[in-house]
């Protein structure tokens, strides 16, 4: 192999180690914003009958061994720790699988300032986000977190591996703040 040779593999391999890392990243930021997109209330997702079926959609997103956490002052007692999935399935189960008084009518979520490590076959990103609840006792309320999440790839796919948030703040919303909104999305439905 000739200097000119040895340096273009070297180029090459340097190459694809770089469009590695930014398919890492788009598969990372896709998984997170799916999770987001399913959490959403109406959820968005066409075929999704049921809250459990949205719980599978969401399960499917995360490693066996996976950590789902609130943390800090205000989220430890409100969220707690949940370990493998099994234990965030029923996380899931206790916020969207029975009555609620007030029902929750509208939540959105909103993310900003993205930041996507990728080390080899494991990652860390980072977001702030926020969302409106409305609830069908005409209280509202705007939530605000800081993600800090981890992702793993399993079997060549990327999954998350920890979900850990913690507040940034809790707003009340004024009364008659939002003029309309859907009682089911039909966005994604075809």
């Amino acid at each position: 192999m000739t200097v000119n040779e040895a340096e273009l593999a070297k180029k090459l391999v340097a190459l694809e180690q770089r469009i590695q890392v930014l398919e890492a990243e788009a598969d990372i930021r896709r998984i997170q914003a799916r999770y987001m997109f399913l959490c959403d209330t109406p959820c968005p997702e066409a075929g999704v009958k049921d809250d459990a079926a949205r719980i599978d959609l969401i399960m499917d997103l995360y490693t066996e061994d996976a950590i789902w956490e609130g943390v800090g002052e205000y989220y430890d007692n409100q969220f707690g720790r949940c370990v493998g999935k099994a234990a965030i399935r029923k996380h899931f189960q206790g916020f969207w699988c029975k009555e609620r008084d007030p029902a929750l009518l509208l939540n959105a979520h909103y993310l900003t300032s993205e930041q996507i490590h990728v080390h080899g076959d494991e990652a860390d990103g980072q977001w702030i986000h926020c969302q409106p609840w409305v609830f069908s006792d005409g209280t509202s309320l705007l939530r605000s977190s800081r993600l800090n999440n981890l992702f793993r790839k399993v079997d060549g796919v990327w999954k998350i591996s920890r979900t850990r948030t913690e507040n940034v703040f809790v707003a009340p919303l004024a009364a008659g703040w939002v003029e309309s909104m859907p009682t089911y999305s039909v966005l994604m439905k075809k």
